[in-house]
């Protein structure tokens, strides 16, 4: 067994290779094959159903691992867009967003103690919308640094009869910290200033988009998540050219953004169309739907701890 990191097998790959681009998943096929015996045990999981399945979970880690990769060596250098993101190792330039080893508290644990949902690889035919939410929140976690939480809409109460609640709140909601490594005296002047120190997300999840449910998916999104500082749709596909020109329309005039989730391998996945950002919540909404949901209220008992205490706990959240 090496005591090699997982990020330190990527850099020991990436380095035999100099120039060349690797996508997540060639990488994670090269460091099995380059360190065989650092995997032996990770894949006799009996999660994994067969080999796509093993590599597909390491990929997903390389992809949640991106700072920690970073952090190895200054010649090791990432490109997000286009997707999919690539990796490669140029001995002769340094990248430009290379970052040393953060504080102790922000410090980013190895892969194996990353709390990266485990996700059963399913067909993707047969993925339902219901399979996707964990999919979703992985990368929502991993690429963006989001805190998410699943609204079950079997815990609103249903106090206003029958429809009463139809297309009031989201299948995902998140929290953005954007404070979360700012310095104390920063977070300081934000709390008694403008205290806009976090940022509220809404996702709403559909297999896929056609012709046939374009807009009343895409109204349903920008019903239920009006409240938020961005709302997204979220499919794994779009039938074809006029259904995405269609929803480039329905972006530009009303801001839901678009995100096109890849389910097997979620770090490929693709922000289509970027979502205006709201200035301010919408905190009258946001009382309407906590009075009607738990999931929610609880989503904001998590948010108002952290406006008061400032510290997150990882185990609260992504599930």
């Amino acid at each position: 067994m090496s005591v090699l990191s997982q990020a330190q097998r990527i850099h020991e790959f990436l380095k035999a290779s100099p120039l060349q681009k690797f996508k997540a998943k060639d990488i994670a096929t090269g460091i099995i094959e380059m360190f065989p015996e650092d995997y032996v045990e990770k894949r006799e999981n009996p999660r994994f159903q067969n080999e796509d399945d093993f590599i597909n979970q390491v990929s997903a880690e390389i992809g949640a691992q991106k700072d920690n990769i970073l952090n190895v060596s200054p010649y090791i250098h990432i490109q997000d867009k286009p997707r999919p993101r690539v990796f490669w190792y140029d001995p002769n330039t340094m990248y430009q967003n290379h970052v040393q080893l953060q504080t102790e508290d922000e410090v980013i644990l190895e892969t194996d103690d990353l709390d990266i949902p485990q996700i059963n690889q399913i067909s993707n035919l047969d993925y339902t919308e219901h399979d996707l939410y964990p999919i979703l929140i992985q990368f929502l976690k991993s690429e963006i640094g989001l805190y998410c939480l699943r609204i079950n809409e079997k815990t609103s109460s249903n106090s206003r009869g029958q429809n009463g609640n139809q297309w009031l709140h989201p299948d995902i909601v998140a929290m953005q910290p954007l404070d979360k490594t700012w310095h104390e005296f920063i977070k300081t002047c934000v709390k008694h200033g403008s205290g806009q120190n976090v940022r509220l997300w809404s996702f709403e999840v559909k297999k896929e988009l056609t012709s046939a449910n374009i807009r009343s998916s895409y109204f349903q999104a920008v019903s239920n998540s009006s409240w938020a500082h961005e709302g997204y749709l979220v499919a794994t596909s779009i039938s074809n050219q006029d259904t995405e020109e269609e929803l480039r329309m329905l972006s530009a005039l009303h801001g839901i953004g678009v995100i096109l989730l890849n389910p097997e391998n979620p770090t490929e996945s693709e922000i289509l169309l970027p979502a205006k950002r709201r200035q301010d919540a919408d905190w009258q909404t946001i009382n309407r739907i906590l009075k009607e949901n738990k999931d929610f209220k609880h989503f904001i008992d998590l948010v108002a701890n952290y406006f008061q205490s400032g510290r997150l706990y990882s185990e609260n959240w992504n599930r």
